[in-house]
């Protein structure tokens, strides 16, 4: 489980992301920047990146983030874990992720509640062609839209 063909994002698809063109058009939107985070194998690895970005985004305070992963399975594992790092420093976060047939992460926390699956093969499966499976300008708008939503619930929480 990981990185398959029809998951993996091309060098085409970074010099024309949709995820970054949908936030930066944004007028609502001020984007701080953008964290780029690998996926170890080991869980404490996992689990120390998944942190770190976290802090970082605290430290920049960011009001809100959206997390991409063009992996799937055993990323889940940091995936999750950052969605939960950042909920629980008070940083609403939505995302974008591959499901597939079966929906679901292979972890699950209470921070996953506003995740786009970016899965387009009619059967749900990763497959062989490259590309496929990739986030595309709808996904991120739902995506932002998430965020957008998650960040009034905060502001309205805290009295903003």
């Amino acid at each position: 489980m990981g990185i398959g063909p029809s998951t993996k994002e091309t060098s085409m698809h970074h010099f024309r992301d949709p995820l970054l063109d949908v936030v930066s058009a944004d007028e609502d939107i001020d984007l701080l920047g953008i964290i780029l985070v690998g996926s170890p194998d080991g869980n404490a690895d996992k689990l120390l990146v998944g942190t770190r970005a976290a802090i970082w985004a605290q430290g920049m305070r960011a009001d809100g983030a959206i997390i991409s992963a063009d992996g799937w399975g055993n990323s889940h594992v940091d995936y999750a874990n950052t969605c939960e790092q950042l909920g629980k420093r008070g940083i609403p976060a939505a995302g974008l992720a591959f499901h597939g047939k079966n929906g679901k992460f292979v972890v699950t926390n209470a921070y996953l509640d506003a995740i786009v699956d970016i899965c387009k093969n009619k059967d749900g499966i990763e497959s062989n062609v490259l590309g496929e499976n990739n986030m595309n300008v709808k996904d991120c708008r739902k995506a932002l839209a998430m965020l957008k939503l998650k960040m009034r619930k905060s502001d309205a929480e805290r009295g903003n």
